[in-house]
């Protein structure tokens, strides 16, 4: 659907206001478009649930924009948006599955509870996220530094860097991961 968006600050000739008239806009978006997009989705992921919840996430998102009347593609600009949800979908997959594997090789002595998996699944999740925007020499630095335990002069090694720059690289990690908590 390419409909225009009424100007946000102009009321239409019938005395509707412009509130109204977005949300007429963005009602007949999904209506056109959802099944659209969930039935790429679906292609795209192989799964009913995870496309219908993609989709939905995608519109809420376009909701969410203030000014729709810049949105001049709108299923583009969904596009775009799920994309970018369907990476963080299996990223966030990708991370429980290392962890889960990584429960599975361990020799703990007492499995950890449903609870304490969540909540670690949870934290990898943010730190992902933290790191995410990084240089890959600081996310590299701090992974080694905080997963595998190296010291500070074996990530310089590893790295190729000062054991200067590998503080610079950790205070930066650290300072994301504090910034997102």
């Amino acid at each position: 659907m390419n409909s225009t968006v009424p100007e946000p600050s102009a009321e239409a000739d019938n005395g509707v206001k412009p509130v109204h008239s977005r949300s007429i806009w963005l009602t007949n978006e999904f209506r056109s478009s959802f099944g659209w997009l969930k039935s790429k989705l679906q292609r795209r992921v192989g799964s009913h649930a995870d496309a219908e919840d993609l989709a939905a996430s995608s519109f809420a998102e376009l909701a969410g924009i203030k000014d729709l009347a810049a949105v001049r593609e709108p299923r583009a600009f969904l596009t775009v948006i799920a994309q970018r949800l369907t990476f963080e979908m299996w990223r966030r997959r990708d991370l429980e599955r290392a962890y889960l594997e990584s429960l599975l090789v361990s020799e703990a002595a007492a499995a950890p509870s449903s609870e304490s998996i969540a909540e670690v699944l949870q934290a990898l999740f943010l730190v992902d996220q933290a790191l995410n925007g990084l240089p890959l020499k600081a996310r590299s630095a701090f992974i080694y530094s905080q997963i595998d335990g190296l010291t500070y002069a074996e990530i310089a090694e590893r790295l190729g860097v000062s054991t200067s720059m590998v503080r610079k690289y950790i205070a930066q990690a650290l300072t994301r991961c504090y910034l997102i908590s």
